[in-house]
């Protein structure tokens, strides 16, 4: 039988980066929770834990997290049936990866409703759409957006919509930069913005504009910094035309470029026994997403 304190232990180490956070968060000590994995090793005669800055699960300790993932999620289905179950009177938390891209423009709308209505938070963590799904295969998180379509074993995708994006920069930058050589070679020596070394956005459109090679370009892992950075004429970026759209019709921002803009498809996954919570978390999505998402 598994020992759930030990489980507890692992998945605290995990998700809060760090040994000495972990005991803040289950009210240990920190050398209580060291023995708790510890002992968890001991039993299953390998280790959970690569004691790197910071921990990362083996591919045991990954499969250990995704059963809590899931288990989290039943135990909140039974506590909704038998109430008495519940003696910590907090509410139910969702563990989630997404895209700061989305966070920054649809994702809000879309969810209040539903965590107001059934009392859940959430714990969101940031991870390019490209990428999202690793925290997801790591055990980390119960559910993730990302631009992956293909799920792991065990889990769903649903398809959300696509975000829209265009190659924007300011009317001074394309002045700088682009008035005296055509468009396409010019974004090649002119600057642009990358979120970050996992976002491949800017390259696919350079690429689509038959442009290969290494670009200039700052590095800025913040939706809303990026947009500024725009703004302020440091560069050229790919921005969610939801993120942008009052800055787009003023003239603040214009296109680099008459290219057509890029769709980038967004799907939701989830663990197939992540239980009724996460069932009608999932429903909630798939009926509010595309108000803001591309069909």
């Amino acid at each position: 039988m598994f020992d759930y304190k030990l489980l507890a232990a692992l998945a605290a180490v995990v998700e809060q980066a760090g040994f000495d956070r972990a005991a803040q968060r289950l009210g240990l000590s920190q050398s209580a929770v060291s023995q708790r994995i510890k002992l968890l090793e001991a039993r299953l005669g390998q280790p959970v834990l690569l004691r790197a800055t910071p921990p990362k699960p083996t591919e045991v300790g990954r499969r250990l997290l995704n059963h809590v993932q899931q288990v989290r999620l039943l135990e909140r289905d039974l506590q909704a049936q038998v109430p008495q179950l519940d003696d910590s009177h907090l509410p139910e938390r969702l563990r989630i990866a997404l895209n700061s891209d989305s966070l920054a423009t649809w994702w809000a709308p879309a969810v209040a409703p539903f965590c107001a209505a059934h009392g859940v938070v959430l714990d969101h963590v940031l991870e390019d759409q490209d990428v999202g799904l690793k925290r997801m295969r790591a055990g980390e998180v119960a559910a993730c957006v990302c631009a992956v379509e293909r799920p792991l074993g065990g889990a769903r995708s649903e398809f959300l919509g696509a975000m829209r994006y265009r190659a924007l920069a300011s009317p001074a930058f394309v002045e700088r930069h682009l008035r005296d050589a055509p468009p396409a070679e010019a974004l090649l020596r002119a600057p642009a913005i990358v979120f970050g070394p996992d976002d491949q956005l800017q390259h696919r459109y350079l690429a689509s504009l038959g442009l290969e090679g290494p670009f200039s370009h700052h590095l800025c892992p913040s939706s809303e910094g990026f947009v500024r950075l725009i703004q302020s004429g440091l560069g050229w970026g790919l921005v969610p035309e939801l993120q942008v759209q009052e800055l787009y019709r003023s003239g603040a921002l214009v296109d680099v470029y008459s290219g057509p803009p890029i769709d980038v498809r967004l799907y939701w996954h989830h663990w197939r026994n992540g239980g009724e919570l996460l069932a009608e978390f999932t429903r909630q999505l798939q009926r509010s997403a595309g108000q803001w998402l591309v069909g």
